[in-house]
């Protein structure tokens, strides 16, 4: 090899080792990596930075913001919360997660969807006392096997979609990967409906965990005209079974409902008493037509509510508020702020929350202006004041507006009229322009530093060809294989890439192994379609450990997890998808 080749090896496996023992984020050793090589001569400073137009890595960019206006507008939440519905056994929660996350995740970036459903997964299973270890793995899995079924379904899709393009290669429709993806998805889930669940461990010990003491609160939700919740059962509004949440009593015009039938019928006017945790409240105030009773002063409105936050205040003993009724107290005068609930130790206070007579102690939840924490947070009034994490008023007046956009999106994508980054980016502008997302939460939505690896590793990607390293791998592996013919030669390539990304990033390792996919084509004179395809599908294989993949890091620790569960569900699923790779590949895509 030349020196030109060693030097570029010493890099890709600098890179390697400092991934695996975490050294640095894997954005700056990218971008260091290919600052370092076109120094030195290996690619050119255009070469270098040409990543940072490629289509695929704009397009990825245009569809973090296209999600988080689905998020933004209430979208996501609304099909969230309504999936698990009537569920009562595990295998029906994975059937009812598998119809959704699935689609979703064909056509979201997946890291929001599996940020919705932990949190929805995690309270179903407090409720059913079920541990959350039987089901989180498989909602990440789930939405890994989603993302290969779409040629948007995951970054990495497009930043090979986007090198293909770069090398003069025809790019791949929104649905072509979905033929071997779609069944690959398919035999996921089945393994994990069969197998999986039985796999999986059921960690008890932190089930308790999840049942310890929270700050329960009591609200008051008051049902408009025109609320769709009207004329149904408390049991077919979905009100009985709510996660965390518990429907106390109805007071119907001065008459009080107690204890609430599954069989009430829920009329214009009632005003219903919960008494659930502050993510649960959050999670109810997001049902149209019902809103918090308690003080008159709470916005209503999507657009003043998208100017307000929520607070959580503990009432100090010197506090003026002290013996005065939250109705009486004024809260909008003094402080610009609504109580929506009240929480007083370990007892219900059997009060209606508007005659509740404060007392030292006392937490209040309190929707209030963007200013309050830092006005009020050495106020003596209270003992601690702080933000509730996880709020934010959803612009549910656009959600409309959102799924007509994405559906326009994907109209474009699937007819091809439009190249995918132009109408991926048209789509997001639309997004912000229309008011489905402000263009702060638009910026903060994106995020910069997987864009800056997928565009760094381009540069790594090039380096590997000019030095000729590609080329001497993939003659070495074509001499080996060549007895046997490409398709042992795929079979190799889809287990390298499913190894390495356990270890690093699935984009890294879909640029790095790009080259070997076009030299060994090269070599065996054949297409290099079903080289990609395999290149594409292992890259997105990552099972095996948590941190290969970012959706399997977020459920380790609400799942209670251990690195070792992970090898044990996860080394079969591999194995299982590595064969039906390697037999579906050659059949759709013809060396």
């Amino acid at each position: 090899m030349s020196y030109e080749a060693w030097i570029t090896l010493s890099v890709v496996v600098g890179i390697f080792v400092c991934l695996i023992r975490n050294l640095a984020p894997p954005d700056l050793l990218f971008l260091g990596a290919t600052a370092s090589l076109a120094a030195l001569g290996i690619i050119t400073p255009a070469e270098a930075f040409a990543g940072f137009s490629n289509s695929g890595m704009l397009t990825v960019a245009a569809l973090f913001v296209v999600a988080a206006g689905l998020r933004e507008t209430g979208v996501l939440d609304y099909i969230g919360h309504h999936v698990l519905g009537k569920a009562t056994t595990e295998k029906s929660v994975l059937g009812r997660l598998a119809v959704v996350v699935l689609p979703m995740s064909a056509f979201l970036n997946n890291t929001p969807i599996v940020a919705m459903f932990v949190p929805v997964v995690l309270d179903w299973c407090r409720k059913h006392l079920v541990s959350p270890s039987k089901l989180l793995i498989p909602l990440s899995f789930l939405a890994i096997l989603g993302g290969t079924c779409t040629l948007i379904g995951t970054s990495t899709n497009l930043v090979v979609q986007g090198l293909m393009i770069k090398h003069g290669l025809s790019g791949m429709h929104l649905f072509e990967i979905g033929m071997a993806g779609l069944p690959y998805a398919l035999a996921g889930f089945v393994y994990l409906f069969f197998a999986g669940l039985k796999l999986l461990p059921d960690r008890k010990e932190f089930l308790e965990q999840l049942g310890e003491t929270r700050r329960e609160y009591l609200v008051e939700m008051m049902v408009q005209s025109g609320c769709k919740l009207i004329g149904k059962t408390v049991e077919q509004a979905g009100l009985r079974k709510l996660p965390g949440l518990f429907l106390i009593e109805i007071d119907r015009a001065g008459t009080i409902i107690s204890p609430v039938s599954p069989d009430d019928v829920i009329e214009a006017n009632d005003q219903l008493v919960f008494t659930g945790v502050v993510s649960s409240i959050i999670e109810l105030e997001k049902i149209p037509g019902i809103i918090p009773n308690a003080d008159t002063a709470y916005e209503v409105s999507p657009k003043q509510q998208r100017r307000r936050r929520l607070c959580e205040a503990v009432i100090s003993e010197n506090s003026p508020l002290i013996g005065k009724t939250i109705r009486n107290a004024d809260f909008r005068a003094s402080y610009g702020a609504a109580v929506v609930a009240v929480h007083r130790g370990s007892r219900r206070v059997e009060k209606k929350i508007g005659d509740i007579r404060l007392q030292p102690g006392d937490t209040l939840l309190l929707q209030v202006r963007p200013h309050f924490l830092r006005a009020h947070r050495n106020d003596p009034a209270f003992y601690l004041v702080s933000n509730v994490e996880g709020w934010r008023p959803l612009r549910r007046d656009r959600a409309w507006i959102s799924v007509s956009l994405f559906l326009v999106l994907i109209g474009f994508m699937t007819t091809g009229w439009i190249p995918v980054h132009i109408v991926s980016i048209l789509t997001a502008l639309f997004m912000v322009g229309l008011g489905c997302i402000s263009a702060g939460d638009a910026r903060q939505s994106i995020e910069w530093k997987v864009l800056i690896t997928i565009a760094s590793s381009f540069g790594v990607g090039a380096a590997l060809q000019n030095s000729g390293l590609a080329t001497t791998v993939a003659t070495l592996l074509v001499e080996t294989t060549k007895p046997y013919g490409p398709i042992v030669a795929l079979a190799i390539f889809y287990l390298l890439g499913s190894l390495m990304t356990e270890a690093i990033t699935n984009n890294a390792v879909a640029v790095l192994l790009f080259p070997f996919c076009l030299e060994t084509a090269r070599l065996y004179d054949t297409s290099p379609r079903p080289f990609l395809v395999a290149l594409i599908l292992s890259a997105s294989a990552s099972f095996m450990t948590p941190i290969g993949y970012q959706t399997n890091m977020m459920v380790y620790g609400p799942g209670g997890y251990r690195f070792t569960d992970f090898l044990r569900i996860g080394g079969p699923l591999n194995l299982l998808l590595w064969i039906m790779a390697v037999v579906l590949i050659p059949f759709f895509w013809k060396f």
